[in-house]
C-alpha cells in the first residue's frame, strides 16, 4: 500500500487520482520493433542490377548515368540510371526498375575508373557526380557493436537478477538497503512452544513474562509497569537461546521478526544502518511484536576497539543505528527486541545498559535435574528399553549441553541400528558418550606388547588415585582401547558442586598425576602419555595461585579480569611476583606428585592386578576394582544418587503407638 497520501488533505483535481504506467522494459523492445517495421514500408525499395564493366562504359558514353559512388575498398562502384535511360539499360525490366534504379559494376581498380573517367569527361563534357566511399560489411558492422549489444544485454539480466533478489521484484538495485528479517506473523506453523525447552525454568519464567505481557499488557500497566524494551539471552554454545526465541515466536501471538546479526552486514557502505532502520519500521507497522536478531555480537562488538583505525567501519555505523532505534528520541512503543549471544563480554557498554536490553537472561549448562528433562524430550522419538535409566545417563553427561545430549540420542540410536537392533539399549547410550567424548574407536591401531602395558599401568594409575582419594571424582569405566588421539582413557562420575575447596582441587590434581606417577614407580620410566595430564595440572595450579588466592606465599590476590579492559599489554605483577608464581606452582604441582608415589607405594599389589586386568580384559569397571580394593571409603553424593536410582523402591512399614504420637502433637503445639 503506498503511504504518499497517507494523513494528508491534498486538493483532488482532475487527474490527481490516475493511476501512473509503470516504465516496463518491454516498451522499448516495442519501439524498436515497430523502427524495423517503419524501415521495411517506407525506405526506397528500387532495383539494383549488376551489369559487367565494358557494358558500364557503354552507358556513361551514352549518357545513361546520373551519378557514381566508387567503393575504393572493394573495387565496385553504383551507378544511379537517368530517369529517360532506364528502358536502355533495364530493357525487358524497366517495369520493376523503381524510382530510383542504379546498377551495381565491378571495376578493374579505381584507378582505371578515375582514368576512363577523365577520358569520357574530356571526349563529351558530361557532367556525371562522381563520389568515393569506403563502404563496411555487415559482418564489420557485427563485429563493432556486438560486444555493446552483450554488454546492455548483460547489464539488463543482472538488472532483472537483482531486482528479483532484492525481495520481490519491485525496487530492483536499491532493495539492497531492505531488512531481511524473516517475519512469523499471526497463525504461522511454527511448531516449537515452552513445552519442547526442557530445563531452563529461570529463563523460561522471564521469557513467558514477556509473551505474557504482549497477550495482556493491562495486567501490567494498570499498576504502573512498562513494557521491557529487550532481553539479551547470554550462554554457551547449545544451551538452548535460539530454541527459547522459537518457542516465543511459537506461543505469541504477535508478529515475530527473526535473523541473524550477520544479515545487517554487507560490502556497501551505509547498507547496515539502512537494513535496521527498515526493520524497525516494519515492526512499528506491525506493534505490537517482537524482534529477534541471533549472534548479535556481529554488529554489537565494543566500538573503537576495531583494527580499522580512521577508516569508515561499516559495523559501528550500524550499531549506533540500532542503539537510535532502541531507545531514541523516537518512540517504539510495543516493539520487544530478543537477542542471543555466547560472546556478552564483547558487547558494548551502550547496548547493555537498562532502557535497550532491560534485561539479561543467563542460560547456563544444564544441571543434573534440567539434563533429565532434556533427555526425556529427545528420548520421544527413540525406541528404548527398560535398561536405558534416565538418571544414569543424566549423571553420566556432567557439562553437556543441551545440543550435546541431543547428539547423544541420535548417536546411540544410530550404533544401534548399526548393530542390527530393534531397540536402544543402556550400553548404546554408553558407546554413544564415548564416541562423543573420547573420539572414535580404533580397535585396529597397532601397539606393542609393552606399549600395551605402559598405557594399563598408566591408566591403572589414575583408577587406584581415584578410588582411594577422598575428593577425587569416583570411577566409572577404564579403557586401553585407542579412541580419537588417546591411546587409554577413564570415564570418571564427577560431582557437581557450586564451590569448590583446595583439597578439592589438590586430590583432583594427585589423581590426574596418578599415570605419570604409576609409570615412574612401576617401569622406572616415563612416557609421553602423560602429556594431557601435564596440562591440566599445570593450568589447574597456575588457575589456584593467580585467580583463587591458595597460595601459601601469595594469599588471598587474584589476578583475573573480569571485565576484559584491564592489564592490556602488561602483567599485573612484577617480575620477582612471576617468579614467585612459578615456583609456588612447581611446588604444589611436585607435592602432588610424591604424594601421587606414595600412595601408589601403599597399594602396589591392587595396582599391579588391575594393570594385569586391562592387558586381559581391554575394558574394566568400577565393579572390578572393587572386586581388587573393596569398597570404597568415601562414597560420594553423586554415588548415593546412583545407587537409589538403581535399586528398586521398598516398602517400608512404620508402626506408631499412640502415646508416641499424642506426645508428638504436644511438642508440635509447644512450638507454636
Amino acid at each position: 500500500m503506498d503511504n504518499y497520501n497517507k494523513g494528508e488533505n491534498k486538493p483532488k483535481g482532475p487527474g490527481t487520482n490516475r493511476p501512473k504506467m509503470p516504465f516496463n522494459l518491454y516498451w522499448i523492445y516495442l519501439i524498436v520493433f515497430g523502427a524495423i517495421i517503419g524501415m521495411y514500408f517506407f525506405t526506397d525499395n528500387s532495383v539494383t542490377k549488376e551489369v559487367p564493366w565494358s557494358d558500364f562504359q557503354g552507358y556513361v558514353r551514352g549518357n545513361s548515368i546520373s551519378k557514381i559512388i566508387v567503393d575504393n575498398k572493394n573495387n565496385t562502384l553504383k551507378a544511379y540510371v537517368r530517369p529517360d535511360s532506364i528502358k536502355n539499360v533495364y530493357k525487358n525490366e524497366a517495369e520493376r526498375a523503381g524510382s530510383n534504379p542504379s546498377i551495381l559494376v565491378k571495376i578493374p581498380s579505381a584507378d582505371k575508373f578515375s582514368d576512363f573517367y577523365d577520358q569520357v569527361r574530356a571526349e563529351h563534357k558530361y557532367d556525371i557526380d562522381v563520389s568515393y566511399e569506403t563502404s563496411t560489411s555487415a559482418g564489420e558492422i557485427l563485429f563493432t557493436f556486438l560486444p555493446i549489444i552483450l554488454i546492455f544485454g548483460l547489464f539488463i539480466y543482472m538488472m532483472r537478477r537483482m531486482s528479483g533478489a532484492g525481495g520481490g521484484g519491485g525496487g530492483g538495485v536499491f532493495s539492497v538497503g531492505k531488512s531481511k528479517a524473516q517475519l512469523y506473523d499471526k497463525g504461522s506453523d511454527l511448531r516449537v512452544t515452552f513445552k519442547d525447552v526442557a530445563g531452563l525454568s529461570e529463563a523460561k519464567e522471564e521469557i513467558e513474562e514477556i509473551v505474557e505481557f504482549l497477550k495482556n499488557p493491562s495486567r501490567y500497566t494498570e499498576i504502573g509497569g512498562k513494557i521491557p524494551k529487550g532481553a539479551l539471552l547470554v550462554g554457551p554454545p547449545g544451551t538452548g537461546k535460539t530454541l527459547l526465541a522459537k518457542a516465543v515466536a511459537g506461543e505469541a501471538n504477535v508478529p515475530f521478526f527473526s535473523l541473524s546479526g550477520s544479515d545487517f552486514v554487507e560490502m556497501f557502505v551505509g547498507v547496515g544502518a539502512s537494513r535496521v532502520r527498515d526493520l524497525f519500521k516494519q515492526a512499528k507497522e506491525k506493534s505490537p511484536c517482537i524482534i529477534f536478531i541471533d549472534e548479535i555480537d556481529a554488529i554489537g562488538r565494543a566500538r573503537g576497539k576495531n583494527l580499522n583505525m580512521g577508516s569508515n567501519d561499516e559495523r559501528e555505523n550500524t550499531l549506533n543505528q540500532l542503539l537510535t532505534e532502541m531507545d531514541g528520541f523516537g518512540t517504539n512503543s510495543g516493539v520487544i527486541l530478543l537477542a542471543a549471544t555466547n560472546r556478552a563480554d564483547i558487547l558494548d557498554k551502550a547496548l547493555l545498559r537498562a532502557g535497550r536490553f532491560d534485561r539479561q537472561i543467563t542460560v547456563d549448562l544444564p544441571d543434573l535435574n534440567d539434563r533429565k528433562e532434556i533427555f526425556k524430550v529427545h528420548l520421544r522419538p527413540v525406541k528404548i528399553d527398560d535398561t536405558v535409566d534416565v538418571e544414569f545417563l543424566a549423571r553420566q553427561t556432567p557439562g553437556f549441553s543441551g545440543a550435546d545430549i541431543a547428539n547423544v540420542c541420535n548417536e546411540a540410536a544410530l550404533i544401534a541400528a548399526r548393530k542390527g537392533k530393534k531397540v536402544v539399549q543402556k550400553e548404546d547410550f554408553t558407546d554413544a558418550v564415548d564416541r562423543i567424548v573420547g573420539g572414535l574407536e580404533k580397535k585396529n591401531k597397532i601397539t606393542t606388547l609393552d606399549e600395551r602395558k605402559t598405557i594399563a599401568i598408566h591408566e591403572a594409575g589414575h583408577a587406584t588415585l581415584s578410588w582411594f582419594l577422598q575428593y577425587a571424582n569416583p570411577l566409572v569405566k577404564v579403557t586401553i582401547v585407542p579412541r580419537g588421539k588417546a591411546l587409554g582413557a577413564a570415564w570418571y562420575l564427577p560431582e557437581e558442586r557450586q564451590i569448590t575447596t583446595k583439597e578439592q582441587m589438590l586430590d583432583e590434581m594427585c589423581a590426574l598425576l596418578g599415570g605419570r606417577a604409576a609409570e615412574e614407580v612401576f617401569i622406572g620410566h616415563i612416557s609421553s602419555g602423560a602429556a594431557n595430564d601435564l596440562e591440566r595440572v599445570t593450568k589447574q595450579a597456575y588457575a589456584m595461585i593467580t585467580y583463587l588466592g591458595m597460595s601459601e606465599k601469595l594469599p588471598n590476590l587474584s589476578y583475573y579480569d573480569s571485565s576484559g579492559e584491564g592489564y592490556g599489554f602488561t602483567k599485573p605483577y612484577s617480575e620477582e611476583t612471576a617468579l614467585l608464581i612459578d615456583k609456588e606452582v612447581q611446588n604444589m604441582i611436585n607435592g602432588q606428585y610424591e604424594r601421587a608415589k606414595q600412595l601408589l607405594r601403599q597399594h602396589s599389589d591392587g595396582h599391579g592386578r588391575l594393570a594385569n586386568l586391562l592387558v586381559t580384559e581391554e575394558v574394566i569397571f568400577s565393579d572390578d576394582l572393587k572386586k581388587v580394593f573393596g569398597e570404597r571409603q568415601w562414597v560420594s553424593r553423586s554415588e548415593e544418587l546412583l545407587k537409589e536410582a538403581e535399586e528398586p523402591p521398598k516398602n517400608v512399614e512404620i508402626e506408631i503407638k499412640e502415646e508416641d504420637l499424642s506426645e508428638i502433637i504436644n511438642k508440635e503445639n509447644k512450638s507454636e
